[in-house]
């Protein structure tokens, strides 16, 4: 703004200009950005480091499993200076570990075709070509082992050139490595189409999208999660036919996301993360001295305690408690404010009114928050910001079905991201 733009204002919009400019910037706990983009606290000033005082130490669990049992015995009495046979009975004073990885290194198995001259006729017989001819010579567990790096741990081409030469004494090229990816990723596509057709039967569907870059312009990374399902889709658009196209017609009885406009409207009714409203309130609470930011933080605080006692609490107390929350609400929707801050919350609010507590009505089923769909897009996130996004559609949809498969896999407990991939890709 230049000077003659301030001198045309007035004195209220001057003083309303100053206000603004002196509230403080917003953070990852007053806002959307991510926690990166916050600044670092002055040394003097940061929490020290380490275990805190009274902190109960914990040591490593032994391994269930071992390779290898090596028993100590003492030889010779310290006291006396006799020596102690072999023979005499023992007792386990302590159990100790040693752990070490094998060195690795590739199994090579060359196949020869050979041909013999047949005694009878003359004739020379060739050997039928055999499989390990046919195709790629590198096996699944390599192709498992690509794909975990490169989707799971973000690593470059080059860097994955230089993990399998130096890790496996591997050399493969850049562009075997990507055919070998290409190869590895057709083998999701039929357990990403059982996961899809799992999210189109769900009851409560909860979605969200990041940007990302894709072939040098501007795209999107979608997530859709439901109890049964994550879907991981690449989009080059974040309109909504992104989820018209996925979902098929089907509408679910609740959808969860925030409120963005494109997410909305795809559910019989809606669940809107409480979790972006409570970090616009965090902000306006710590900018602003009116009451209004207050009394929604702490009406959030008690919505937040009926979601997180909601498995515990009879039919007819949440039914209570949703009451009181509602007349609550309509209380302060209605206070009056002079703080643009507050007007402003209280117009989200206003506009998400239908779509706050509607958990309540779905008792173990329906989060308050979108924060599983937030965390499954997490490693996208990071891979963005390492690898500054993808050259090729092919690897962003690639790489979707991987995670698709590997995140849908691992809603049930126990699972591991590398037996997953090497299970598909052996098929």
């Amino acid at each position: 703004m230049e000077r003659g733009d301030l001198q045309r204002l007035s004195k209220d919009e001057l003083i309303d200009l100053v206000l603004r400019l002196q509230r403080p910037e917003k953070t990852s706990r007053t806002s959307s950005k991510p926690p990166a983009t916050d600044r670092k606290e002055r040394r003097d000033k940061a929490r020290p480091g380490g275990a805190k005082h009274g902190h109960e130490g914990k040591a490593r669990a032994m391994s269930e499993t071992f390779d290898r049992k090596v028993d100590h015995r003492p030889g010779q009495c310290p006291c006396c200076q006799a020596k102690l046979s072999d023979d005499l009975p023992a007792e386990t004073a302590g159990e100790y570990e040693t752990i070490e990885l094998p060195e690795i290194h590739p199994v090579v198995e060359r196949h020869r075709r050979l041909s013999v001259r047949c005694p009878s006729c003359g004739g020379l017989v060739v050997a039928p070509l055999p499989d390990a001819a046919k195709g790629t010579p590198f096996g699944p567990r390599i192709h498992a082992v690509a794909t975990y790096l490169k989707t799971f741990q973000a690593l470059s081409y080059e860097r994955l050139q230089g993990a399998f030469a130096d890790l496996f004494g591997l050399r493969i090229s850049q562009g075997g490595l990507m055919n070998m990816l290409r190869r590895s990723q057709a083998a999701f596509v039929p357990e990403r189409d059982t996961a899809i057709a799992a999210l189109r039967r769900a009851k409560v569907v909860a979605s969200d999208e990041t940007g990302v870059r894709i072939e040098g312009s501007n795209a999107y990374q979608w997530v859709f999660r439901s109890n049964e399902a994550v879907v991981h889709r690449a989009a080059p658009t974040r309109g909504a036919v992104v989820v018209r196209e996925l979902m098929e017609g089907h509408r679910p009885e609740v959808w969860c996301s925030d409120r963005y406009s494109a997410q909305q409207g795809h559910g019989a009714v809606h669940q809107t993360c409480l979790a972006h409203l409570a970090r616009d309130v965090a902000y306006a609470d710590q900018t602003s001295d009116d009451m209004l930011s207050s009394r929604l933080r702490l009406w959030l605080k008690r919505a937040f305690a009926l979601a997180d006692g909601i498995g515990t609490f009879a039919a007819s107390t949440i039914a209570a408690k949703h009451r009181a929350l509602e007349r609550s609400l309509a209380d302060i929707l209605v206070a009056p404010t002079t703080c643009d801050l507050a007007r402003d919350l209280q117009m989200k609010f206003r506009r998400a009114r239908n779509q706050l507590l509607t958990f309540a009505a779905y008792p173990g089923l329906v989060e308050p928050t979108n924060n599983g769909c937030e965390r499954a897009l997490r490693p996208a996130v990071i891979q963005r910001k390492v690898t500054n996004g993808y050259r090729a559609m092919w690897a962003a949809e690639g790489e979707a079905d991987i995670r698709t498969v590997v995140d849908t896999a691992r809603l049930r407990s126990g699972t591991n991201i590398f037996q997953t991939i090497l299970k598909t890709v052996s098929v």
